[in-house]
């Protein structure tokens, strides 16, 4: 990589999903899952507007409309539905951990497809990561399974959320050369926004407005906001990097989760996040290291 700002993209979503996901823990219980995910890609959208008022319209060829709203509605829509789901079912912990074979899974994809090539760098980068993830998480990933749900379902869902949002990583790129990056973004979210609107109804959102206190409203909205940025940032480093090195980096996400929990939240900090984040920086600087693309 000769350009380093999408690899700086990429690491900024994966911090953005880690600190999203401390701010979810606060807000979770005061609104459903579904009601929840409408609300922050619709601050995230309506942050996007003013940008797009900036920047002269590219009109998407009535083509590439379904694909790119397919696109939007896997990552974040179905995505979301099969993560909560799989949280029903499943320590979050373990969910996560499960999750966080999404650049594995995107990277064999990407071979698959003929997308990218296997090198040692990107093999031993990813799997380094997500053992830094295993080791942050800790015993926490293989807690006991709680009396009610499946462990089954649990973990297929975990596991068809990572599988959802790897497929949907590898096919941006060609949207953002051909209209943009914020043009593909604006119009993925709007996409989703309408997907998650028909849960959120069905969670009886629109019935009844949720009661929120100040610091929830707070939660609320910075994830919504710092969800359009990761959005933008997300679809901008799959346009112009390749997609296993863009995954990589959502290691960043459950070390920052742990982080952020001990400063924000005053959830204890064990070592072992500390041991993760070495290894996700470890992983990440393998797969990044000058020449390692050419192993």
């Amino acid at each position: 990589m000769n350009r380093p700002g999408p690899l700086w993209a990429a690491a900024g979503t994966g911090i953005q999903v880690g600190a999203a996901m401390v701010a979810t823990r606060y807000v979770v219980d005061a609104a459903g899952p579904g009601s929840l995910g409408f609300l922050r890609y619709l601050i995230g959208f309506v942050c996007l507007v003013p940008a797009l008022w900036l920047r002269p319209w590219r009109t998407i060829a009535p083509r590439d409309l379904v694909p790119i709203g397919l696109l939007g509605i896997g990552q974040f829509a179905t995505l979301m539905v099969l993560l909560n789901y799989s949280l029903q079912h499943i320590p979050a912990a373990r969910a996560s951990l499960l999750f966080s074979t999404f650049p594995l899974m995107t990277m064999i994809l990407s071979a698959l497809l003929g997308r990218e090539r296997f090198t040692p760098a990107k093999v031993g980068g990813s799997l380094l990561t997500f053992a830094g993830v295993a080791i942050a998480l800790g015993g926490a990933a293989m807690a006991a399974q709680p009396q009610h749900g499946s462990v089954w379902l649990g973990t297929l869902a975990a596991l068809g959320s990572a599988l959802c949002g790897a497929v949907c990583s590898i096919f941006y790129g060609p949207y953002v050369a051909r209209y943009s990056a914020l043009h593909v973004t604006a119009f993925a979210m709007f996409v989703a926004v309408l997907a998650l609107a028909g849960v959120a109804a069905s969670e009886g959102f629109f019935l009844a407005w949720p009661h929120f206190t100040g610091g929830e409203i707070a939660a609320i909205v910075f994830i919504g906001i710092s969800s359009g940025i990761g959005f933008f940032l997300w679809v901008y480093a799959l346009g112009n990097a390749p997609p296993t090195l863009v995954t990589i980096f959502l290691g960043l996400g459950p070390v920052t989760a742990a982080l952020g929990g001990t400063l924000l939240l005053g959830e204890p900090l064990p070592v072992a996040a500390l041991l993760g984040l070495a290894c996700v920086l470890a992983g990440l600087w393998w797969a990044l290291k000058p020449g390692a693309q050419a192993d």
